[in-house]
């Protein structure tokens, strides 16, 4: 029998009411983990246990029953912490020293789509080997533990302050915040009460926006996907910054008091210098095959190494402990420092950012001075269903031809989505005429190829 997939890049995802996520594929999810869980725990401790959190979609409630009702039945115990960040689950997981940490968040999503994501009792996302263990138990029978051995559930109530807590002794001791002035767009998600907790307690003058969730908008026009509406937000209210969230948390991008929009690629590079300048360890960056080419170049010319991982903060992750590096990321904001927290988290990397500001007195445009970026253009091409591209003679000649035109002044890339049925086409070099001629060109020829339809999803960036 062929092994059914349901991991995607990060976690499960999809449309609320289709599968996987629907109560009865969610309830047998968790009851696979929880089982997994069981085996793995076996002497260790009397039960298992997990916490479970989630963002403010409307259908959180009913994903978080299912999670429970799975879990109760494998025989793992749930703590439930109710509207809380994916970063801050992460942390409990590792503080409280549960078996497993679970979030329930589609993250930039839109609100009809949910999705669940798992962390370790470490704190970090779980490997491709968790993973396809999960899915291997989901292909056998799922039988109910007896009544006795049934897992329990309680709430808790303070895991919003000791999230709190953790970002605010993440502030380098060297910085004060004292009199700045943010706009704070938490996109209607799990960060709307936290989030300008952290700030206000470090003595920030918070704008807050994208904090009135109603179950239906997180992200809607707001949030790290949506930053024009906080560059406009900035300018209207003066500010000295602003910050974006997505509507999990764990996304970061910022705006300055010009109202200039700063991405993930931009805030690596300064965290980096930064750390340079200061002679703290930074051997190098890791970034995901869509970082900008411009991040990699200005980075070698400072004599740091920058590598590559696949899309998804977990690859990230990897490729950080495998050569001992502590700053990653991706161009999105997924922002990892290592020598503060396990994964992504937009309060954190944003703390780190505005300690960097403070400490030498220059904006964000000023620290990012010695970074240029290349102009790039990404269109969507479907792939037919049952169709290999990776070993398709024609379109392996059509990436040829491209990157001949670049002489070696840019790069193309070619993936599948993880989350969509279509194949990336990007084209990236330092004009954006070229980048997007090139790109659409490439694109109508995969089409083509494949005997699909284009269609442009990004404009030249």
């Amino acid at each position: 029998m062929q092994l059914q997939r349901i991991f995607g890049t990060d976690g499960v995802r999809g449309r609320v009411g289709q599968a996987p996520m629907t109560p009865q594929t969610v309830m047998h999810l968790a009851q696979a983990a929880g089982a997994v869980l069981v085996e793995q725990n076996l002497g260790v401790c009397a039960r298992p246990a997990v916490v479970i959190g989630s963002d403010t979609r409307v259908s959180s409630d009913m994903v978080e029953a299912a999670l429970q009702a799975g879990f109760a039945a494998a025989g793992v115990d749930t703590v439930m912490c109710g509207v809380l960040p994916t970063p801050a689950v992460a942390y409990i997981a590792r503080l409280r020293g549960f078996q497993a940490g679970v979030v329930v968040s589609a993250s930039h999503n839109p609100y009809e789509d949910n999705g669940i994501k798992f962390f370790s009792g470490e704190g970090d996302k779980l490997g491709d080997a968790a993973e396809l263990a999960i899915e291997r138990r989901m292909q056998t029978p799922q039988d109910c533990v007896p009544s006795r051995l049934l897992g329990r559930s309680w709430r808790m109530p303070s895991a919003g302050g000791l999230y709190v807590d953790f970002c605010k002794r993440s502030l380098p001791a060297d910085v004060d915040l004292c009199g700045m002035r943010i706009v704070l767009d938490t996109a209607h998600g799990a960060g709307h009460a936290l989030t300008p907790q952290v700030f206000e307690q470090l003595g920030v003058q918070v704008v807050s926006t994208g904090a009135s969730p109603n179950g239906l908008n997180i992200n809607d026009q707001v949030g790290a996907t949506r930053p024009e509406h906080l560059s406009e937000m900035v300018r209207h209210h003066h500010a000295d910054v602003g910050i974006a969230l997505d509507g999990d948390g764990d996304r970061l991008v910022m705006v300055d008091a010009s109202g200039q929009i700063f991405d993930g690629d931009q805030l690596l590079y300064l965290l980096a210098m930064d750390a340079l300048q200061r002679e703290q360890r930074c051997e190098g960056v890791a970034g995901t095959v869509m970082s900008n080419l411009g991040l990699e170049q200005a980075l070698n010319q400072q004599g740091l190494a920058f590598a590559r991982a696949a899309v998804g903060d977990r690859h990230v992750m990897q490729v950080l402990r495998e050569r001992g590096w502590r700053l990653g990321g991706e161009t999105s904001g997924h922002i990892l420092c290592l020598d503060q927290h396990t994964t992504g988290d937009g309060v954190i990397a944003a703390l780190q950012v505005l300690g960097v500001m403070r400490r030498w007195h220059k904006d964000l445009a000023q620290l990012c001075e010695g970074l240029s970026l290349h102009a790039q253009c990404l269109i969507n091409v479907p792939v037919p269903a049952g169709v290999d591209w990776t070993g398709h003679e024609g379109i392996r000649r059509c990436r040829e031809s491209t990157e001949r035109l670049l002489r070696g002044r840019g790069r193309v890339l070619l993936r599948a989505s993880g989350t969509e049925p279509v194949l990336r086409v990007m084209v990236e070099c330092q004009d954006a005429e070229q980048a997007a001629g090139l790109a659409s060109t490439l694109a109508s020829e995969v089409e083509l190829a494949l005997g699909a339809r284009a269609w442009n999803e990004l404009a030249v960036a």
